[in-house]
């Protein structure tokens, strides 16, 4: 306010000082209506004519006044009362006085609805009411659901999350199962056990060379008694005829009663289900934790206060995990400062050292390139040795060197996983990252590592199945001397992967992180053994070996079709593992995460690896012709020709119509048009974003304009006391 305003304020108290008490409340009154002039002294009328001049301009012509905090709530009183027929009370955040008074508006109004209105009304509660209680019921019948809050109240949400997304896991493996057993493997078990009238549908084959069909079975003379061990390790022998992978399901079709069952088409269609509902699965459970991140990594300030004021886990009910809890807030505070010393260090960083430390991470992430490009060519040669080595007969290997020559691929990939993170975070160290950063980029190399090293393998297999010495991949496609059946094999190699993922991950636990409890428990007065310390429970650890199993089970389910409910078997007994491993062999690590930053980030990385499986898959389906020895494609050039074979029996104009959609001429105005829309979405998300900050701004003032209400009725407050004195 201005000198000549409040200097006016004690003179107009003065004149009125001999009123009465009447005249006292018409002062109280006119306190709480003050004049125009006292308004335009709010901090928030001046940085509003300050900022918006043109919305003060009309505003101004159209006499329009800002109002005080009261328009907002008869706003929301309104918009409330429009809304009761279509919404809950609950979902309201008021008090209980208020929400009773707008129960009785809403049964007020309901007495002059009619009678079928208010019958929908009725039912509309009622349906709701039902929901509610399904979910209730169903909550209680969800999986390892007092496991996993025995596990959140002893060690917090950021290690719960970790479980419920192996939760998640053996859930969607479940799902996947059951597509590919409706669609593939029950029409085949149907007519194998004779339980429908129902025979199998075989094709002739047509202008092919019968050198191409010819299918070798496995060496049938004498059995060794660790034969049927390697088998069940390797997948070969008498795992290689089953159902359990693709070379089972050598025929065209199914022919009931009244139509024929066309398997073929059911097995490419079981592989896009199974990839389309992972996709809209993964991405559905994620938009609740990106809304959430996206908010939380609004302000450096807005993260302080969340930290400080809601950053405890009331979860919690161990003291050990308590002062974990402490500590873990410490180290968070602690990177927080040490993030904004970087900050303030990049600001005042000269030229020459700007030069310096760009130059140093340009050397230093050439050197992870280079010890990723030797660790994919070590597997690159491992594939390739176990390949060609793998085809002698069993009887001139001795039980570890078979075995060793078969595994050797999924022992250089371990290998290879566990060396490069530990490189990986002594390099980060010199590249002067935040600490906060340092993290997320050392799991990205390590996401990266784990997920490539999966292509690299299949993309090794396609190029040994693709060439041949000489001309004899002209005559089939591919190298049938040495794969007959190429899909069986790549099968058996995830296989192999999951088998030993899985062995890896028992030996750990129970060889490595059992003895190192009991040597920390019982052998405590080594120093050595105290700097070796207990086991950590490193969540992101965890969730990249699990992912890597996942992306696994995708890959090879094309080619192993049971593969889904072998990695259901294998997480459920992981499970368990690591729960047993947590609670009696290792401790949580100090660096927790939040549920939400948890939750995001697993489906985030399971996201990249979805995506990493769908490119072997779409190459070995569309580019790579098929097997004529074995598998349900063998009257196709390609896995994906069924599709166009099926289109050509669709009446005429529905082929034109398909042809049209699939063309160029229709594709290019397609993209256009969404590109359009993602343009009108990104326009419309930057304008909802300055209306958050406009509201995030005029909330800041409101709160300076009470600071500064109180700080004026203070004043007056104190002049009225010592005038009536």
């Amino acid at each position: 306010m201005s000198e000549s305003s409040v200097g006016a304020l004690p003179a107009h108290r003065s004149n009125r000082q001999p009123a009465t008490h009447q005249e006292n409340l018409s002062l109280d009154s006119s306190c709480f209506s003050p004049p125009v002039n006292f308004l335009q002294e709010l901090p928030s009328y001046r940085s509003a004519t300050r900022r918006r001049t043109t919305v003060l301009a009309r505003d101004k012509q159209s006499n329009i006044l800002l109002k005080p905090s009261d328009s907002y709530s008869s706003q929301l009183e309104g918009e409330i009362t429009e809304n009761l027929n279509r919404q809950s009370i609950r979902k309201y955040a008021l008090n209980i006085s208020e929400k009773r008074r707008l129960r009785d508006i809403q049964e007020t109004q309901m007495q002059y609805l009619s009678e079928w209105d208010q019958w929908k009304q009725y039912s509309s509660k009622s349906w709701k009411r039902f929901l509610e209680k399904a979910h209730e019921m169903t909550a209680h019948l969800e999986l390892w659901r007092k496991d996993i809050r025995s596990i959140e109240g002893k060690f917090g949400t950021g290690i719960r999350s970790y479980f419920s997304f192996l939760r998640f896991l053996v859930a969607l493996n479940l799902v996947i199962f059951l597509i590919i057993f409706m669609l593939v493997l029950l029409p085949v078990l149907l007519t194998t056990y004779k339980i429908t009238n129902s025979t199998f549908v075989f094709i002739p084959f047509k202008d092919m060379d019968m050198q191409c069909t010819i299918y070798p079975a496995s060496s049938s003379g004498l059995i060794y008694f660790y034969s049927y061990a390697i088998d069940l390790l390797s997948g070969t022998g008498f795992l290689e005829g089953t159902s359990l992978f693709y070379g089972h399901y050598t025929i065209d079709g199914v022919k009931f009663q009244n139509f024929t069952y066309d398997l073929p088409l059911a097995y490419l269609i079981s592989t896009i289900a199974y990839l389309a509902l992972s996709l809209l699965w993964i991405v559905k459970r994620s938009v609740e934790g990106f809304k959430i991140n996206l908010i939380r990594s609004e302000e450096h300030f807005q993260s302080y206060c969340n930290k400080i004021f809601a950053g405890w886990d009331f979860c919690i009910t161990s003291y050990s995990t308590a002062n974990l809890r402490h500590s873990s807030l410490r180290y968070e505070l602690r990177a927080d400062l040490e993030e904004e010393r970087i900050r303030q260090k990049i600001a005042e960083r000269t030229s020459e050292e700007t030069i310096r430390i760009y130059s140093l991470r340009l050397v230093l992430n050439g050197f992870v390139l280079a010890v990723l490009a030797m660790c994919f060519y070590a597997i690159y040669m491992a594939t390739i040795f176990s390949q060609e080595h793998m085809k002698k007969e069993i009887d001139k290997m001795v039980f570890g060197e078979n075995l060793l020559v078969s595994y050797l691929p999924s022992i250089v990939i371990t290998l290879a996983n566990f060396i490069t993170p530990i490189i990986f975070s002594k390099i980060i160290r010199y590249e002067d990252y935040s600490p906060g950063f340092e993290i997320r980029l050392t799991i990205l190399r390590c996401v990266f590592m784990r997920l490539a090293t999966i292509c690299v393998l299949v993309f090794t297999l396609g190029s040994k199945i693709t060439s041949c010495g000489d001309d004899a991949c002209e005559l089939c496609g591919y190298n049938q001397k040495l794969y007959p059946c190429w899909e069986t094999q790549v099968g058996q190699e995830m296989y192999k992967l999951m088998v030993f993922d899985f062995i890896i991950i028992m030996a750990v636990t129970l060889f490595v992180d059992f003895p190192r409890k009991l040597l920390v428990t019982y052998c405590s007065s080594s120093k050595l053994i105290q700097c070796w310390g207990q086991q950590e429970f490193a969540i992101p650890d965890n969730v990249l070996g699990i992912v890597y199993g996942q992306t696994i089970c995708w890959i090879g389910a094309f080619f192993s079709p049971l593969l889904p409910a072998v990695a259901t078997l294998k997480f459920i007994i992981i499970f368990y593992v690591k729960k047993l491993s947590l609670l009696y062999t290792c401790r949580p690590s100090p660096r927790q995460f939040r549920a939400s930053n948890s939750n995001f980030f697993f489906l985030l990385v399971l996201l990249i690896g979805l995506c990493l499986a769908v490119i072997p898959l779409t190459i070995s389906m569309s580019r790579i012709p098929s097997s004529k020895a074995c598998g349900p494609f063998t009257s196709f050039n390609t896995t994906w020709d069924v599709i166009p074979t099926m289109v050509n029996t669709f009446p005429s104009s529905l082929q034109s119509l398909i042809r049209a959609v699939t063309s160029e001429a229709f594709a290019v105005p397609f993209f256009m048009i969404i590109c359009l829309i993602m343009f009108y979405f990104i326009a419309l998300a930057g304008a909802h974003k300055r209306v958050v900050d406009q509201l995030r701004e005029q909330l800041s003032l409101e709160g300076r304009d009470k600071r500064y209400l109180i700080q004026k009725l203070t004043e007056a407050q104190r002049d009225t006391r010592s005038q009536l004195l």
